[in-house]
């Protein structure tokens, strides 16, 4: 897989533009629901992603504004993927340094390897800056899709 195909792993339920959350807890039940409606995973493991936050900490802040919402492989992840949720208003996962996010990245894995293909083609994307900022402007599920594709 490569970066040019990053909008074809990403279904148009799994995109969420214009979103509002007030805490981080809200902004992870986004994108758990976007991968719950994508029938990526069940509803159970937005719960784990959260309790992954809560155990260890804001981590899943990856760089400035972006949180990568995740939890290990369990029998809640029907298929590997991923979800995207732009945020109207940005909110505080409690990172120090990459605090406030108004991108959550929504990703489920059936095993430790099996995302390995799909993180390659999102660390592309997140280090592309001119391809960032216009993602950052998309209004629409549709251009976010171009935007990846």
């Amino acid at each position: 897989m490569t970066a040019t195909h990053l909008g074809n792993e990403l279904s148009d339920t799994g995109i969420v533009v214009g979103a509002n959350a007030t805490t981080w807890q809200e902004a992870i039940t986004l994108a758990g629901d976007a991968l719950v409606r994508s029938g990526i995973t069940t509803q159970s493991y937005t719960s784990e992603m959260i309790d992954t936050v809560v155990k260890l900490g804001p981590y899943i802040v990856i760089a400035p504004g972006i949180a990568l919402a995740h939890s290990r492989p369990s029998p809640a992840v029907l298929k590997t993927g991923i979800s995207w949720v732009q945020l109207v208003d940005p909110v505080a996962f409690g990172n120090p340094t990459n605090d406030p996010v108004s991108l959550i990245i929504g990703l489920a894995a059936t095993d430790h390897d099996g995302h390995l293909a799909l993180m390659s083609a999102l660390a592309r994307v997140l280090m592309d800056e001119e391809k960032m900022s216009k993602l950052r402007a998309a209004t629409t599920s549709e251009d976010v899709k171009a935007l990846l594709s």
